[in-house]
């Protein structure tokens, strides 16, 4: 019987050990037995808190979406209600900073992005996300488009995040978040210029 306390200190280093994993042999190769050396602990410890490989990558997934959503959320806390092209650049600037860059997420999420096409559950949490991304960005922009041109907007700069995060994550260099404020916020002022003419 695992010690009181230990699935707060187990799970967060179990999933870490999977990105770890995932980073060096990528979704397909990255076996139980891997994972569990890479954490320092016995194959049956993730069978006992995920039931298997396939609750441990769901879990997996849900910690970088749960941290993508606290960056978002805690960017657009400190902005006023009413600045809503602050806010657009704060959700935009959110995907390209910070948890979201480093190299085991990239690797990560790019793994489960291709794996999510066959797997329903982790279908799910990517549709969650990507509604999300659109729900924030609408919210925004409604404020300063009409609704249909909002609702464009919206999937326009969230197919530009997806585009310019995937080739960041696979460019060896890294995502350029500078490059990606500049794209984005080009289209933006475009979009926001037609809807005045």
């Amino acid at each position: 019987m695992p010690k009181v306390g230990m699935p707060k200190i187990r799970k967060p280093q179990l999933v870490n050990a999977t990105m770890a994993v995932i980073g060096k042999v990528g979704l397909h190769g990255a076996s139980i037995a891997l994972i569990s050396r890479e954490a320092g602990v016995s194959t049956g410890i993730i069978n006992h808190y995920f039931g298997g490989k396939q609750g441990l990558l769901e879990e997996t997934m849900r910690v970088i979406l749960r941290q993508h959503s606290d960056t978002v959320k805690s960017a657009l806390k400190v902005l006023p209600a009413d600045a809503h092209q602050q806010r657009i650049n704060a959700i935009i600037d959110a995907n390209f900073i910070g948890f979201q860059t480093k190299s085991k997420v990239t690797k990560t999420w790019l793994a489960f992005w291709s794996y999510s096409m066959h797997d329903s559950q982790l279908k799910r949490l990517q549709r969650v996300n990507e509604k999300r991304l659109i729900s924030h960005l609408r919210l925004e922009l409604k404020a300063l488009l009409p609704l249909e041109r909002a609702n464009i907007v919206a999937a326009g700069i969230a197919a530009l995040i997806d585009g310019i995060w995937l080739r960041g994550a696979l460019n060896p260099t890294g995502i350029d978040a500078n490059a990606a404020r500049i794209i984005i916020n080009d289209y933006l002022k475009l979009q926001l210029k037609n809807s005045q003419n």
